[in-house]
């Protein structure tokens, strides 16, 4: 298992037995994990965004701290919120990553996210040139799918 997906795994314990809302010192947990604090950023950066239902606010200072709060919606809104942020083109990666939240959130299988992915990507779009584009249809087809799988 990768440090990375080792950091993730504590930090969502330490979520779940918090009651979803945790507060960690970046430099106390990258010494417990034995890396350098900016894995920790890396982690939080990657794995703790709003895109998958999370608020992180940040501390500096002597005795700073991250703040992670697992945020819960209701699926309309949790689904209207994703969408918003889709706007009116996305690139591959901000896709893969909203439907990971949508995935996360039981709003859609482990397949659907599969199917929805590989739709999703650069090559299933190759006969669009510009990226430009690939994002703009990317984006329509992916508020497309999640509305008709999700039926809101």
């Amino acid at each position: 298992m990768l440090l990375s997906e080792k950091i993730a795994r504590i930090i969502e314990g330490m979520l779940a037995d918090n009651g979803g809302c945790l507060e960690l010192q970046r430099n106390k947990l990258a010494d417990e994990m034995g890396c350098v604090p900016s894995q920790i950023n890396y982690v939080i950066t990657s794995r703790f965004s709003t895109d998958r239902g999370y608020i992180v606010e940040s501390r500096r200072g002597g005795g700073g701290f991250i703040k992670i709060t697992k945020v819960s919606f209701d699926k309309g809104s949790f689904l209207m919120h994703l969408l918003g942020a889709v706007g009116s083109s996305i690139d591959e990666q901000s896709a893969r990553a909203l439907l990971f939240a949508l995935f996360e959130n039981t709003l859609i299988s482990e397949r659907e996210f599969k199917i929805i992915s590989a739709l999703m990507t650069d090559k299933a779009l190759c006969d669009i040139q510009e990226k430009q584009g690939k994002d703009k249809v990317r984006a329509d087809m992916l508020k497309s799918l999640v509305l008709t799988i999700t039926n809101v």
